[in-house]
């Protein structure tokens, strides 16, 4: 991954991620295989073929009666009309249950696929580091909640609608294709003097019928795979705007940046509307063609069969029979042209799924095969790195000293000039960021604790809070009320079974105190800091520091972070320093995910 720098690169690579579609249901099928909620799929889909095939059986019966009933019509038999309608009332019934049947088996069908891709996208995505590598590989890691939520839910959606519908179509194109091959197994064309018997005539005139409408719905419907796609695409981008300028209202506001972050969503929802005006269009085009051969159904069997009632061969019901037969066959024949846009949509959510699952497994192919720097346990209780660079997509960074070692109880600072970036430097020591060159050696089998610039906290009680990741039973109450006091935050000890968000509403800077009483907690004997303690006042840093030196004097504290006047703490400072002409780092930038291109053809 690491590369030389030159001229014609601008640190990004373009990996391709244009799955066929074959893979792309490999996927579905992975996903599907390892879900936990397999087995209840699979009877739910039992159930609803049961259904479907009951359905079927009722269609027939439904179509039949079609005969007897416009019969009595014609021949004003009152009494046979009224038991007619009986029977119609019997049969409707049926098929009324099984209908609510069905709506409700496929929607637990949608449920638990859901269910069962969502877990496997979740379960992906929140292994060890994955998160982390993805969200620094390039477009795809950005706005993973769209493709874990919207786009998972979606695809389930269209995945169980499309499949039950083509398995009722094929199921009412079995049952039909033969009944209605027997109804016009008797048409004969009087052409003159001469007679044409044309076996099937309605059933080749159904599929000729079918045909032409598919095909023109596909050359018109196609483009919709990659607008709809767009249409995804730039809405997950409309939507990170918006949400980034929530998350930092504060700062737009203080330094009056309302008007310019007005433009970005501003272009931002032009280019929505934009590929949204282009999907009105593709949609209306294809609605000609669709909604155009729906009103030609309403007298196409009628006109296909009329030859043959006009010379008195067909009687008025057996008529109305084969106009049933031939609807049902059409109806079948033409659920490709009733669902292009479905389909065009499914096309398109499944691709997003499928590059987004794929880019999840290829961070850690990645982790492993292009990674530089060489990670080993260390002999002994020390932290030991060696020639290390740090590869950036802006160059690299480096350690003055060649060799580092660290042990117990040492207190290192770790600073830089401004403008080097120090980040990847944790990162790196954490193992999150492998990219780059020379050796980093941890302490084998001792406690390290991370403490990044901005803590993290779970939902939960300040109890919950304070222990995280470990439960509260593995702590007394007495010890968290100690550490609590100590770091200045004495003032809490009588809400440790507050909610911590809800409640309690803490301030940054208690905040950052939480995080450094948390450390307090565990003990652990190896503790790396990446510039948490450079926001803090004067006063509170050196509580902070008093509170290692108390608690934790045993511990190796490393601090990622600026040079502090006359302060005692740190015996030893390690100087970073960059190196724009080093091994830069190509991000992962999946082609079906890039920036969005404006230039859509119509």
């Amino acid at each position: 991954m690491p590369h030389q720098k030159n001229g014609k690169n601008d640190g990004r690579v373009e990996t391709d991620d244009e799955q066929p579609f074959r893979d792309q249901l490999r996927m579905m099928q992975r996903a599907f295989t390892a879900s936990p909620v397999r087995n209840m799929i699979i009877w739910l889909a039992i159930g609803i073929i049961a259904v479907i095939l009951a359905t079927a059986v009722g269609q027939i019966v439904l179509n039949r009666w079609y005969k007897p009933f416009y019969d009595t019509l014609e021949r004003r038999d009152l009494p046979a009309f009224l038991m007619q309608l009986v029977v119609f009332a019997q049969i409707a019934g049926v098929l009324l249950i099984l209908n609510v049947l069905q709506t409700w088996l496929s929607q637990w069908i949608r449920i638990k696929l859901r269910e069962g891709l969502t877990l496997d996208l979740i379960n992906e995505w929140m292994k060890p580091a994955r998160a982390f590598r993805l969200a620094n590989a390039g477009s795809i890691g950005i706005n993973p909640d769209q493709r874990v939520h919207e786009d998972a839910r979606h695809l389930a959606d269209l995945t169980a609608g499309l499949t039950i519908g083509l398995f009722q179509s094929g199921i009412l194109l079995a049952s039909f294709v033969g009944v209605l091959w027997s109804l016009s197994a008797g048409f004969v064309f009087h052409i003159g003097e001469y007679d044409l018997n044309i076996p099937g005539y309605m059933v080749w005139a159904a599929f000729l019928y079918a045909a032409t409408a598919a095909t023109l719905s596909w050359f018109v419907g196609r483009p919709l795979v990659k607008i709809n796609g767009e249409h995804y695409s730039r809405e997950a981008a409309l939507r990170f705007s918006l949400m980034r300028v929530n998350e930092h209202i504060e700062a737009v506001s203080l330094s009056s940046g309302e008007a310019n972050e007005k433009r970005r969503l501003q272009r931002d929802l032009a280019s929505v509307l934009e590929i949204s005006s282009k999907l009105m269009l593709a949609l209306t085009r294809l609605t000609w063609v669709t909604s155009g051969y729906g009103w030609i159904t309403v007298v196409a069997p009628i006109v296909i069969a009329a030859p043959v009632y006009f010379n008195g061969d067909l009687s008025f019901g057996g008529l109305m029979m084969a106009v049933g037969a031939f609807n049902q066959v059409n109806t079948s024949l033409r659920w490709f042209v009733d669902n292009i846009d479905s389909i065009a949509d499914w096309r398109a959510t499944l691709l997003r799924v499928a590059a987004f699952r794929s880019a999840i497994l290829m961070t850690d192919e990645r982790h492993e095969n292009d990674k530089r720097i060489e990670f080993a346990k260390a002999d002994g209780h020390r932290l030991t790195i060696d020639r290390l660079e740090i590869a950036l997509p802006s160059g690299c960074i480096k350690l003055a000293d060649q060799h580092v070692e660290i042990r117990p109880g040492d207190r290192v600072l770790v600073t830089s000039a401004a403008d080097v970036e120090k980040a990847p430097f944790f990162r790196s020591i954490a193992g999150l960021w492998p990219w780059g060159h020379g050796r980093i050696a941890l302490p084998d089998g001792d406690n390290m604790a991370f403490v990044p610039r901005t803590p993290y906290f779970p939902p939960g009680t300040l109890e919950e809070v304070l222990c995280y990741p470990e439960s509260p039973g593995r702590f007394k109450k007495a010890d968290m009320m100690s550490v609590l006091s100590k770091v200045g935050l004495g003032k809490l000890n009588s809400r440790l079974d507050q909610d911590m968000r809800t409640r309690l509403k803490l301030n940054e800077l208690e905040m950052r105190l939480l995080s450094i009483a948390r450390l307090g907690l565990h003990k652990p004997r190896w503790i790396i800091i990446d510039e948490a303690l450079d926001t803090l006042e004067r006063d509170a840093y050196h509580t902070v520091l008093s509170f290692l030196e108390e608690e934790l004097g045993d511990a190796a504290v490393v601090n990622i972070g600026r040079m502090v006047s006359g302060g005692r703490f740190f015996t030893r400072v390690l100087q970073l320093r960059s190196d724009p002409a080093g091994n830069s780092l190509r991000l992962l930038r999946p082609k079906s995910l890039r920036t969005p291109n404006p230039q859509l053809a119509d």
